[in-house]
């Protein structure tokens, strides 16, 4: 158990055709329990695991939405991230606002279009558990454009990286926080616009697909093995996307 330091990723939640179809299928999948607030929260739903919080979600904000996971970084100060945002060249979707006394959030598209989010946290700090099965493990960035991704998300959150020419490795302080995948090639579909692609650890990347599809889900690319990892991206009943990972070592 930890809490990210600035620049990390430490919340990820759920915009949803259907709340309570997604609630069914993410605690069948994940075994999370779900706590959910009152009238002046909208009724957002945190899901909990070993009575920790690892994620939320709540319905559409508007029409012609998808249904997506949005993926937060932790910031000491989101007002001056967006002054940060707007200087490398990205868009303020909603400026920095209060969460009662949660916390401060703003969200944001980067240059190619990825949405992506930062939360300054009050007295919810974010997801409390990371990297055991249910809990948030990775976050990806897939773009079409990795040189012009590193120069914003560096200018952004301060991140290094290291890697190849289809793949980037994001640190800080040399530690791995984040990927940014190219998005090149046969498997990606010309209409797959930039996005933030979350993992979740599991026990058994093959056994939760399955689980996923008898749940009403899909499987969106099946199980491979990479880099000493199972992975597997999957689909919700109401069409968002999410990925699994076993890791081996």
């Amino acid at each position: 158990m930890s809490v990210p330091f600035p620049g990390v990723p430490n919340w990820v939640d759920l915009a949803t055709a259907d709340l309570d179809d997604a609630t069914r299928f993410y605690t069948e999948l994940f075994g999370w329990t779900v706590e959910i607030s009152g009238d002046d929260l909208g009724g957002y739903t945190t899901f909990m695991l070993n009575g920790l919080p690892v994620a939320g979600a709540g319905p559409l904000f508007g029409e012609g939405q998808a249904t997506a996971w949005s993926t937060y970084f932790a910031t000491v100060d989101a007002d001056a991230t967006a002054a940060r945002v707007e200087a490398a060249y990205g868009t303020v979707l909603m400026p920095a606002f209060d969460v009662k006394d949660q916390g401060r959030m703003a969200a944001f598209l980067d240059p190619a279009g990825a949405p992506f989010s930062v939360w300054e946290s009050g007295t919810m700090r974010g997801a409390e558990v990371f990297h055991i099965p249910g809990a948030l493990t990775w976050n990806e960035l897939n773009t079409r454009d990795l040189e012009s991704a590193a120069a914003f998300y560096g200018a952004v959150l301060g991140w290094r990286f290291r890697g190849s020419p289809s793949y980037l490795v994001c640190e800080l302080n040399h530690v791995p926080v984040a990927g940014i995948q190219l998005m090149s090639g046969p498997g990606w579909p010309d209409d797959l616009p930039p996005h933030w692609q979350i993992h979740f650890s599991v026990g058994d990347c093959d056994g939760t697909a399955e689980h996923a599809v008898r749940l009403g889900g899909r499987i969106v690319q099946p199980p491979v093995t990479v880099s000493g990892a199972r992975r597997a991206v999957l689909a919700d009943p109401q069409g968002g996307t999410f990925a699994v990972l076993h890791r081996y070592r």
